[in-house]
């Protein structure tokens, strides 16, 4: 599927995303129309899905990090779509993830502090569609958080 160029291609843009493409092509020794269309293949192929930015939520004052692990109420036919539905209203959801076994979904839900994440709680997660259980799990450190791919 990959050859070995198309790995170099994504090594590098893993490491440097925000490398220019001219910049990018000499250090593959390529011209930037041939990287140009590899990388046109590589996006047409769904490998590459585009680059976007990574924000830093801390930065930005938000401190508080938890993770919900829900089990929903399964004797309603619609309860994963009617839940994921709602839970993607909430904008201090940054992440849902759904899952086989007891859980069923986890939220990952940021807040300012701990006043700002019991206001969430109450006015807008209990308020979800379907819910059977809740866990609440309070991140304290993020040891190791890497998207890059060993490609």
């Amino acid at each position: 599927m990959l050859d070995d160029l198309d790995r170099r291609i994504l090594r590098n843009l893993q490491a440097e995303p925000t490398l220019p493409l001219p910049e990018l092509a000499d250090r593959l020794s390529l011209t930037t129309s041939r990287l140009s269309r590899r990388l046109d293949k590589l996006q047409d192929a769904g490998i590459l899905r585009g680059q976007r930015a990574v924000i830093d939520w801390q930065a930005l004052g938000y401190a508080v990090e938890v993770s919900l692990r829900i089990t929903l109420d399964k004797t309603q036919s619609n309860a994963f779509d009617d839940f994921i539905s709602a839970a993607r209203e909430v904008a201090e959801v940054i992440e849902i993830q759904t899952f086989l076994g007891r859980v069923d979904v986890r939220l990952s839900v940021i807040a300012r502090d701990m006043p700002h994440y019991q206001e969430i709680y109450r006015s807008q997660i209990l308020t979800l569609p379907h819910i059977a259980d809740i866990e609440a799990l309070m991140h304290v450190a993020r040891i190791k958080s890497e998207e890059s791919l060993p490609i």
